[in-house]
């Protein structure tokens, strides 16, 4: 991969939050300022960013806090809270990436824009919801919130539950113009936060919010394939991709084909709720992509070497 290459970096709300922690305001700048770090030697390294992210910690916090609040104050609804909650921790990415830039004496605007894409309202995610988000619930929890809230969830081990969501699939990102153009200025981007906030199109009353979040490793790949991304990478918390993970014949993955994805995750390797996406929307991104593209899944701290495949599984055309 050439310098001055155009980078979509997808991170995952683990970069913000991890899961150990409680996830408040000081964690958040604190592991933001460690993403900052591996972002930054990437931009030292020649490359041009535009940076996505996930919210699944997140916004299960804020929606929490609608809870907690019920009977003081009006809740907001969950399209609402994506948008606040994009907004923040675009913020929080801007702001430490920006003081990691001037540190090293390079200086680089870093904008976040709050991004609005559009989803079909007859996307089957609505009525079988599967986004994981919010804290791990223990099945007390799960009764209690089924029966006062109609919260949907699922067990993602035995006896931990997480509520799940629609996630339906990102159709056009409506902003993609101003994207544009602050890339071509050579700004870094924020975009795309959590997914994007999720609205369809009403041939009546227009553009409409909807209680859903987009995953962010679709909308990732959608971005990466309307701006012409070289690469996408999806920073994550694994040293590559793994088939048979778990088993004694595991298998870590340093190169693989779409052809070869596609077979595996029919194989059922690539769980979805897991890796699985991240491979699906690498494999949509590659097969729009018209140039030599490729896709790296690696870990968030070795970035640099993840690029120059050191470390990380890329994924390519053939």
């Amino acid at each position: 991969m050439v310098d001055r290459s155009l980078i979509v970096v997808a991170l995952g709300g683990n970069a913000i939050s991890r899961p150990e922690q409680e996830g408040n305001v000081d964690q958040q700048f604190a592991n933001s300022e460690v993403t900052a770090k591996a972002l930054s030697d990437l931009v030292e390294a020649g490359h041009r960013l535009v940076i996505t992210h996930g919210n699944g910690p997140q916004i299960g916090n804020f929606l929490l806090r609608n809870l907690a609040a019920a009977g003081v104050i009006y809740p907001l609804p969950m399209e609402v809270a994506v948008a606040h909650v994009q907004g923040g921790m675009g913020y929080m990415i801007a702001q430490t990436l920006t003081n990691e830039l001037d540190y090293r004496k390079c200086k680089r605007t870093v904008t976040p824009i709050v991004t609005t894409i559009q989803v079909d309202p007859d996307d089957p995610s609505f009525r079988e919801p599967t986004k994981p988000i919010g804290r791990r619930l223990n099945i007390d929890d799960v009764r209690r919130l089924k029966r006062e809230e109609g919260w949907e969830t699922t067990e993602v081990e035995a006896g931990v539950f997480r509520r799940v969501v629609p996630s339906p699939r990102p159709i056009e990102i409506l902003e993609i113009e101003t994207i544009r153009r602050s890339v071509e200025a050579g700004d870094i981007i924020v975009a795309c936060g959590g997914g994007g906030i999720p609205v369809i199109r009403d041939p009546q009353t227009g553009l409409r919010g909807v209680r859903a979040v987009i995953d962010k490793d679709f909308a990732s790949a959608l971005l990466a394939r309307e701006i012409k991304a070289d690469a996408m990478m999806v920073l994550t918390n694994v040293d590559r991709v793994c088939i048979n993970f778990g088993q004694p014949d595991e298998r870590a993955i340093d190169q693989m084909t779409i052809d070869e994805a596609k077979g595996w995750l029919k194989e059922g390797q690539f769980p979805p709720g897991s890796m699985g996406p991240k491979v699906q929307s690498a494999i949509e991104f590659l097969e729009s992509s018209t140039t030599d593209a490729r896709v790296i899944i690696g870990p968030l701290d070795r970035a640099t070497e993840a690029v120059a495949g050191q470390i990380g599984t890329c994924i390519t055309k053939n």
